[in-house]
C-alpha cells in the first residue's frame, strides 16, 4: 500500500475548493426571513406576503385572531395609528402593514435606530392591495423607539 502524497497544486486547488463550498450555503440562504403574525381571513395580507416571496424574501407566516395581532402589535411598540392589516419581524426590525419590499431592503441596509417600519391603513395601490398603476399617494414610516415617526419614503398616485 503506497502512501499519497500531496503537491502544492493539489492542496491549493482543493483549498480554494473548500473556501468556495463553505460561502456558497451562506450565500444561497442569504434571503432575509420574514415572521408574519396576520388574520387567516385577510386576502390582501396573502397578496403582499406573495409579492414579498417573489421579491428574495423567506416568509414565515402564522394565523392569529385579531385580539392577538392587535396584543402582538402593541407589545412591538406598534402606535395605534400606525396599525395595519397584518405585522411582521425581519432581522429585528417591525414590519406593519404593505410596506415594499424596496422599503425592507433599505431599512436593512441602512439599520436606523427603530422599531420598523408601517404603512398605516391599507391604501390602494401599495404591495398586496390592487395594482400599482392606480394608486393613490401613501407613504411608509419609520417607527422611532420612542414611538415617534417621520416618513421614510413616500409614494405618489399613479
Amino acid at each position: 500500500m503506497s502512501t499519497p502524497t500531496l503537491d502544492r497544486r493539489v492542496f491549493l486547488a482543493g483549498f480554494g475548493a473548500a473556501g468556495i463550498a463553505l460561502t456558497t450555503p451562506a450565500l444561497a440562504t442569504a434571503k432575509p426571513q420574514v415572521q408574519v403574525l396576520k388574520d387567516p381571513d385577510c386576502g390582501c395580507c396573502g397578496a403582499w406576503i406573495n409579492i414579498m416571496q417573489r421579491e428574495g424574501f423567506e416568509m414565515e407566516v402564522q394565523n392569529a385572531s385579531w385580539e392577538t395581532l392587535s396584543q402582538y402589535k402593541a407589545t412591538k411598540g406598534i402606535p395605534e395609528e400606525m396599525a395595519s392589516c397584518h405585522t411582521g419581524l425581519v432581522e429585528g426590525y417591525v414590519i406593519e402593514g404593505h410596506v415594499p419590499p424596496t422599503d425592507i431592503r433599505r431599512l436593512l441596509a441602512e439599520r436606523p435606530d427603530a422599531i420598523g417600519l408601517s404603512v398605516p391603513g391599507m391604501p390602494y395601490g401599495s404591495p398586496g392591495m390592487g395594482p400599482e398603476s392606480e394608486r393613490e399617494a401613501y407613504s411608509v414610516f419609520l417607527i422611532r423607539k420612542d414611538g415617534t415617526t417621520e416618513v421614510f419614503n413616500r409614494y405618489k398616485a399613479a
